[in-house]
């Protein structure tokens, strides 16, 4: 070997190992997700100002049909109107009461819901035989509108709150339970064989590979269950009528509508849709964002 390839040899390991450096410093870039904080301003500007401009124009667009007189005051109050029920309920003490009872029916009944959902779905899901009996029952279930059950509940349970949690089950546990069954399915096999080869079957495989693989699907069909059971709920205090169930959102509703008060009809309306994002808003969307953020999905969202 000649002394001119004995000099050029060191440099080309040091060339080479420079380069090896190089590109195993780019890939821990890539695989490094870069979180910045967000400044307030651009918060405000994103988030914040559009769901505020939207509001402004929905109320905007409702004043000028009542200020054309479109329809008669007794069905399409003004803001003001809803405004002064509002502020009733609130001298009235009232409010947050009427608030509290629906809110706290729905979340108790859609924590029962996801109890009794998770495990069924996470039979129908690995037990082929299971599945092909109780699967087309669950979807079935799922498409059937919560109402329907009022009437059998209240022949069944009376007229108690045993009844309006029976009407939230069925209709929250089967979106529960298709949401992990869908969510399992797309775990890929790989994951499964290589919990097996550590040793993680049976029930610790479904805790460390199966749930956590499947969260995304699972995520939405808690995100949907929540929304049957704030439905289920809103549909049987609507019907059911009884001095031991107190009075909620529901039965506030139905009661403006007895009294051909238009206003709190819309009232109701409104707090019933504002609770219903206001739950999303406070739990399930930042829930959702740290699934997505912690897998690498989701950057520069704080």
């Amino acid at each position: 070997m000649s002394s001119t390839d004995t000099a050029a040899t060191p440099l080309a390991k040091d060339a080479g190992a420079a380069e090896s450096a190089s590109v195993e410093a780019g890939l821990d870039a890539l695989e490094t997700v870069q979180e910045q904080r967000t400044p307030l301003s651009t918060v405000l500007r994103q988030k914040v100002l559009p769901p505020i401009l939207g509001v402004v124009l929905v109320l905007a667009v409702w004043q000028i049909a009542y200020s054309l007189e479109l329809t008669t005051p007794d069905k399409l109050p003004s803001p003001a109107d809803v405004w002064d029920s509002l502020t009733e309920l609130w001298y009235a003490g009232t409010l947050f009461s009427i608030i509290w009872t629906s809110v706290w029916r729905g979340l108790s009944g859609f924590v029962l819901s996801v109890v009794i959902g998770t495990p069924i779905g996470l039979l129908v899901a690995r037990v082929k035989p299971v599945r092909a009996a109780i699967g087309p029952v669950l979807s079935g279930l799922q498409s059937l509108p919560s109402v329907a059950w009022v009437p059998a509940a209240i022949i069944w349970l009376g007229i108690t709150n045993s009844a309006m949690y029976a009407v939230i089950l069925l209709g929250a546990v089967p979106s529960v339970a298709n949401g992990l069954i869908s969510g399992i399915d797309q775990v890929p096999p790989i994951y499964l064989r290589a919990g097996q080869t550590l040793g993680a079957t049976g029930l610790r495989g479904a805790r460390h590979i199966l749930l956590p693989a499947a969260l995304p699907g699972y995520l939405a069909g808690l995100k949907q269950g929540w929304a049957f059971s704030w439905r289920s709920l809103m549909a049987a205090e609507l019907i059911a009528s009884s001095p031991d169930l107190g009075l909620g959102l529901g039965r506030y509703l139905e009661n403006q509508r007895e009294f051909t008060n238009m206003s709190g009809v819309l009232l109701g309306i409104l707090l019933i849709l504002f609770v219903g994002v206001a739950i999303d808003l406070l739990f399930f969307s930042p829930l959702e964002r740290h699934v997505l953020r912690s897998r690498g999905l989701l950057v520069n969202s704080r």
